[in-house]
């Protein structure tokens, strides 16, 4: 059974709602005795907020999440009959759906309220036919925000379940099934066990593994710059200026004897102004944040993954009490690539604007940002639900990453629709011979948006650069040459991707939603295939391996055009403009084709030994190369009657050596010798030196004390359940200290429930 067209509840009389408003707050209609009105929700973080403006007539239940899905333990798509999905109740759920339907059965209206998004309706739909009931018993309702005027006005006007909406979803999660249950296993069967490849994952791989390959292949210029500073003749005064031109040519010093000639030329010349300009320039706020740009800034200004973001906008949006009578949603929802924003949100900026920072900060007109094709445009912008709720007055209520994480949105929100900045822009040119110095200065005359939204130094007065200001200057000025400052220097290759920066190149791609950004990057880390090296996004010996026999066996599936272009048919399918079947048709009959070619012709690593003239240390037998998820390895050639195993290194001509074991003063507590230091993905451990004869470990010790008062342990490295790495202490689990990072080895003050969390 698919919902249909929904049925309006009957209302009471409006002296009775007005009644009924006054004396409990609630705005939606009045169930009758015993017939409660059920809501469902997607997260039970929305319970507590939405049942404070509903009242007790109205039963909040939360679905947390999918409660049905495709089956874990088989395919579940039936591709004889069109590609027809078999959908079953997911087991961990069994006590929610049990929960649902009872309270399904004594409601006499059920208001479906999931996420404003493909997901929700999916979600939507899934409920309605897990629950039963007929269709006119349901209806659809949405909302950008969880405040009181948001959820009366979605209750007030319930509509149907989007089945467009269901179909995109159903189509994505039809191909992602294909793709996972047919491509996956071929890795498993020709590299290791346990791998896993998708349409966006894949891609997010292909891009950081393109990156890893420009910088291995970049080559190093050398190349000089020379700074000169000039003191006025006639008043005090001096300032610092870079030569940029030879004969009218862009300056190029490209070593050091280059550098020592000019040095040797230049303070022979007489030195003077040839050009002084003056410009004003505006620089235009920018938009409210869409997910991936919130996701990149706060990775930017707070170096946070994009999971951690996402979980702290989860909780401003379902609800946060600021003292107010109970919790209220601080932000719009947050999974948007829309930059609309509401024409009453936007008047109720303005008038923030207006009366809290002054007239001259507020354009004449509303600002409006166009969305980029293909976006949800129902969807609005992360804004705050209300601008009169300044990140200072609700600091006391909220976390320490609450508050950073909404005053960022708050303060890009009210920046996007203030005035511009005045910027003004001063430049000057010295002379002397053949050679041309430059000095550039931005100065800025009205901060506009910069007062709400600017780094530090965006004042009125400042030099938006931060440097000093330059002396007043007058055209065919003499100058005397101070001093020069050469600076050998080096051409850099492209940097990694950060969270922040691969979210923003996957966006601008249209590779993915703003939905699955942050569970692919997870993917990514718990497969293996990355690892975060100094905050950026490194790809493993394995995440290599695999990207170069997808590229070499999928080219045209594993791309950023074809991803792309796969979103864009989702949307069609939304749009109702293309059948969800024909999408996964035109996709699977040449997937199966390339599938079955890649069976046949792609190597299997698992079967590929690489022979080397490294003998085993415990049986004597040659040693070999073999792969495994961590990339490749020496195994004894014996194996599996011996299983002795080494990490190897490349020498520069190429040879192969065991890569020498770092001993320690540790003992293994299970036999008694030296312990050595063992490298995994993210961390070290220790492990006895005579593995596999002896397979006691321990954690790897950072040389730092315990910093809680009296304990006496050492901070040692652990990894939790999901391979992240942390430090606790040696002494757990009598000290419980925990931490992301190695702790300062002065005496620190007791972790709080912040810290006891390994890092993300």
């Amino acid at each position: 059974m698919t919902p249909s067209a929904t049925q309006k509840v009957k209302k009471p009389k409006k002296a009775a709602v007005k009644k009924a408003r006054a004396k409990k707050g609630a705005a939606a209609p009045t169930a009758s005795s015993g017939s409660p009105y059920l809501v469902i929700v997607e997260s039970p973080g929305k319970i507590k907020s939405i049942s404070r403006f509903l009242g007790p007539e109205y039963l909040v239940k939360a679905s947390f999440g999918h409660l049905r899905d495709l089956p874990k333990s088989k395919f579940g798509v039936d591709l004889e009959k069109d590609f027809e999905p078999s959908y079953a109740a997911i087991r961990a759920k069994a006590a929610v759906i049990a929960e649902l339907k009872k309270a399904a059965a004594g409601a006499q209206k059920i208001f479906l309220a999931p996420d404003p998004d493909r997901e929700g309706e999916a979600i939507a739909w899934h409920l309605s036919e897990l629950l039963g009931g007929g269709e006119g018993k349901y209806s659809r309702i949405t909302y950008q925000e969880i405040t009181a005027d948001a959820v009366r006005e979605a209750l007030d006007h319930p509509g149907k379940i989007d089945l467009r909406k269901v179909d995109a979803q159903t189509a994505r999660r039809v191909l992602d099934r294909i793709v996972g249950y047919q491509l996956s296993p071929l890795l498993w069967k020709k590299v290791a066990r346990g791998l896993s490849a998708g349409r966006v994952q894949s891609v997010a791989l292909l891009l950081i593994c393109a990156r890893e390959k420009e910088i291995l292949a970049f080559v190093p210029r050398e190349f000089w710059t020379l700074d000169a500073l000039f003191a006025k003749r006639e008043g005090a005064g001096s300032f610092w200026a870079r030569l940029e031109k030879i004969d009218g040519k862009k300056a190029e010093v490209p070593d050091q004897a280059s550098s020592d000639a000019l040095l040797a030329e230049l303070p022979a010349l007489p030195f003077g102004v040839e050009r002084v300009e003056h410009k004003t320039r505006f620089r235009k706020p920018p938009p409210p944040f869409i997910t991936s740009e919130l996701q990149a800034e706060a990775a930017r200004r707070f170096r946070w993954p994009v999971s951690r973001t996402m979980k702290t906008a989860q909780g401003l949006y379902e609800g946060v009490d600021i003292g107010s009578g109970g919790p209220v949603g601080l932000i719009t929802y947050m999974r948007t690539d829309s930059y609309h924003l509401a024409p009453g949100a936007v008047a109720a900026i303005r008038e923030y604007i207006g009366s809290a920072l002054g007239q001259a900060y507020l354009p004449p007109e509303p600002a409006v940002y166009r969305s980029k094709k293909g976006s949800q445009e129902a969807h609005e912008a992360i804004r705050p639900t209300d601008a009169r709720i300044t990140p200072e007055a609700a600091e006391q209520h909220l976390t320490r990453e609450q508050f950073l994480l909404y005053g960022l949105i708050w303060k890009r929100a009210v920046a996007c629709q203030m005035a511009p900045a005045r910027i003004r822009s001063t430049a000057v040119d010295v002379a002397g011979g053949r050679y041309l110095f430059s000095a550039r200065e931005d100065q800025i005359e009205f901060p506009g948006f910069l007062k709400v939204y600017g780094e530090d130094g965006s004042e009125e007065g400042k030099n938006a650069d931060g440097k000093p200001a330059l002396p007043v200057l007058r055209e065919q000025e003499p100058l005397d040459l101070k001093e020069l400052k050469p600076e050998q220097k080096f051409t850099q290759p492209p940097p990694r991707y950060t969270k922040g920066t691969l979210v923003k190149v996957l966006e601008e791609n249209g590779v993915g939603r703003p939905s699955t950004y942050a569970p692919t990057i997870e993917t990514l880390k718990k497969r293996s295939y990355i690892i975060r090296d100094e905050g950026k996004l490194k790809p493993t010996e394995l995440g290599q391996k695999v990207d170069s026999l997808l590229q070499e066996h999928f080219p045209l599936l594993i791309n950023v055009d074809f991803t792309a272009g796969m979103e864009k048919e989702l949307d069609d399918v939304e749009e109702g403009t293309i059948a969800w079947r024909k999408v996964v048709k035109d996709f699977y009959d040449p997937f199966r084709e390339t599938m079955e070619k890649a069976e046949k012709e792609m190597v299997n690593l698992k079967q590929t030994l690489i022979p080397t003239d490294i003998v085993c240390a415990s049986c004597g037998k040659p040693m070999v190369i073999r792969w495994g998820r961590n990339g490749q390895f020496l195994a004894c050639s014996g194996w599996p009657e011996c299983r002795n195993t080494k990490n190897f290194r490349t020498l520069p001509d190429g040879k192969i050596e065991v890569e020498p074991e770092e001993k320690t003063d540790r003992l293994c507590p299970k036999c008694g010798a030296p312990m050595a230091v063992k490298r995994r993905r993210n961390g070290k451990f220790l492990a006895c030196s005579t593995y596999p004869a002896c397979k006691g470990s321990g954690p790897y010790p950072v040389g730092v004390p315990c910093p809680l008062e009296g304990c006496g342990g050492e901070i040692v490295q652990r990894f939790s359940r999901k391979g992240f790495s942390f430090y606790g202490c040696s002494r757990y689990p009598d000290c419980r200290f925990v931490s992301r990072r190695i702790p300062a080895p002065a005496p620190a003050a007791e972790s709080g429930p912040e810290e006891q969390k390994s890092t993300d």
